[in-house]
């Protein structure tokens, strides 16, 4: 069979007996372990497992590609009868981006920083001769417009850096709907979006896999989200297949124990504690904080306080100004009005004018772990730093500093301290991110959606360990997030924003108590559940016949 020819076989996607191997020092290790994979046209597959699991390698395999120091060891992958392993480079070239996409996991990494997204998005059609550039354009706004983007005639003309992470994501999905492939990979593509957009996003793609029967490989670690997604499911541990079934029956009647354990997660719930003495000084006191980019507003006099010990979550649609906020108390971005306290002492706006003590007390932990760390640099070399230069430790005591870090993660510094960020998975780089946080020893961090990049049963881990250091070094935590199940874990008290403002703020219990505010009130019925009938059900409810056009007033 020429290899552009296609098989008679009812399958899209045939991968059989797959043995993928990663190298590290010379030596070959197996990362996936005879693997079967079918996909018919039409069909979801969702590929669910915890971090290293193997779910990405899997995904990207069946597009006969590997990342650098990864190789098909063997075993065979085939898409619509073309044999990818011995595929030609012409033949890949003219499948990939036209007839196979992929939607990656951080889209902040997968943009060119140097052109506007209405370029990258037109890439594809025009090299694949699916459109010339004025019709892409003209699809990519409506495909923005499908994906509920702000602005959608105008947003494709900004720089990836102009637009939130969001935004990003959903910008990325469109452009890999652009050639309208027969087999899309979607990595993670809601992990960075807030619940009410997630659920838009999700709608639009599942519109979309149906219209045109398209088949889709969907990885994550949100076993509501794959719920809504999936036709069938297939668990994968340390490179093994741990059980596959179609998508209700998994729900309802798992066969393994590991399986059974990835349902029971986010069971940590942390005990309410008492609210702080009225006199009490807060670590950090936002006070009617106005701020700008540009001359534009994106901040309104937000206020809000968080004393010693305690936690506060700051919840809120993509673009709300969470991030702004946290940005606004690191001196990254000085408040047109309004300023920040540290421990009843006002902190200079721009962190150029702070010195080194409340640089030090002043932590953040970033979203997008991939564009956190430095790719040159070792595991050593990036916690090691913020050790030297707030601890002054150098030589053997900076890296027995690092590898005590490393441990409190659980990554074990033998295994990891000389690696570089490559060589980690995503659930790994963002644990790093949190020990370098700690390594300057501060009061206070600003956990920016810490956890989303992490499976379940991680995520909960690292919910305890945040907890644990926070008893015992009495920290003090913003906790930006979009995922309410997070909030109920770890909160003390919630804030509420949108377009920049706070709408609601108090302790927890009472913020999960209605009546609540018509925007709150939103945000928490806009959390997945394990129903794979939940998101029909709830388009139903908010009156949307059309799932693709999401014409859903409620949200807006």
């Amino acid at each position: 069979m020429s290899e552009t020819t296609t098989s008679e076989s009812e399958f899209l996607v045939e991968m059989r007996d797959v043995h993928i191997e990663g190298r590290s020092d010379e030596v070959w290790n197996p990362i996936i372990n005879g693997v079967d994979l079918t996909l018919k046209r039409g069909e979801v597959l969702g590929l669910i497992g915890e971090s290293g699991a193997g779910k990405s390698t899997m995904g990207l395999a069946a597009m006969g590609f590997c990342r650098d120091g990864v190789r098909i060891a063997s075993g065979s992958v085939h898409f619509d009868g073309i044999d990818l392993l011995t595929a030609s480079a012409e033949t890949k070239r003219h499948l990939l981006g036209k007839r196979i996409a992929y939607v990656a996991q951080s889209a902040a990494a997968s943009f060119n920083p140097a052109h506007k997204l209405i370029d990258q998005h037109t890439e594809a059609p025009v090299q694949h001769g699916v459109a010339d550039k004025s019709e892409s354009e003209v699809d990519g706004i409506e495909l923005y417009r499908r994906l509920r983007l702000p602005n959608p005639d105008e947003i494709g003309f900004r720089y990836p850096h102009q637009v939130s992470g969001g935004q990003l994501q959903r910008a990325m999905t469109a452009m890999a709907m652009s050639c309208r492939p027969d087999l899309i990979i979607f990595d993670e593509p809601t992990t960075a979006l807030d619940v009410t957009t997630q659920i838009e996003v999700l709608a639009s793609i599942r519109d979309i896999v149906e219209q045109f029967n398209t088949a889709a490989i969907y990885i994550t670690h949100d076993l509501a989200v794959v719920a809504q997604m999936a036709d069938r499911i297939k668990v994968l541990l340390k490179g093994d297949e741990v059980e596959e079934a179609d998508t209700r029956t998994m729900l309802s009647n798992p066969q393994e124990d590991y399986t059974k354990s990835l349902w029971a997660v986010r069971e940590f719930q942390r005990p309410t504690k008492p609210a702080p003495p009225s006199d009490a000084t807060p670590v950090i006191s936002v006070q009617n904080v106005t701020a700008a980019y540009g001359k534009i507003d994106v901040l309104h006099d937000v206020s809000f306080d968080i004393h010693e010990g305690r936690t506060v979550a700051v919840v809120g649609e993509s673009g709300s100004g969470k991030s702004t906020a946290a940005r606004c108390i690191t001196g990254l971005l000085p408040p047109r009005m309004g300023q920040i306290e540290l421990d009843g002492e006002p902190l200079p706006p721009d962190y150029r004018k702070r010195n080194k003590e409340q640089l030090r007390q002043v932590q953040m932990i970033y979203q997008m772990a991939d564009t956190a760390l430095n790719p040159r640099k070792t595991i050593g070399e990036i916690v090691g730093r913020p050790v030297q230069f707030y601890m002054g430790l150098t030589g053997r005591k900076r890296r027995d500093r690092v590898a005590e870090l490393l441990e409190e993660i659980e990554l074990p510094a033998g295994q990891y301290i000389d690696r570089l960020p490559s060589e980690l998975s995503g659930g790994q780089k963002q644990r790093i991110g949190i020990a370098r946080a700690l390594a300057a020893e501060p009061k206070f961090i600003i956990c920016d959606e810490v956890t989303s990049a992490l499976d379940q049963l991680v995520a909960e881990g690292i919910l305890r360990l945040l907890a644990k250091l926070q008893d015992e070094l009495k920290l003090s935590y913003m906790f930006i997030t979009h995922d309410l199940a997070t909030v109920k874990s770890i909160a003390d008290e919630v804030v509420v924003m949108k377009d920049g403002e706070v709408v609601e703020q108090g302790p927890k219990l009472e913020m999960f108590k209605p009546p609540h505010h018509a925007y709150t009130d939103l945000l928490l019925s806009s959390v997945p559940e394990m129903d794979p009938d939940w998101l029909s059900n709830l388009l139903a409810e908010r009156g949307v016949e059309n799932i693709g056009d999401a014409a859903v007033e409620k949200m807006d």
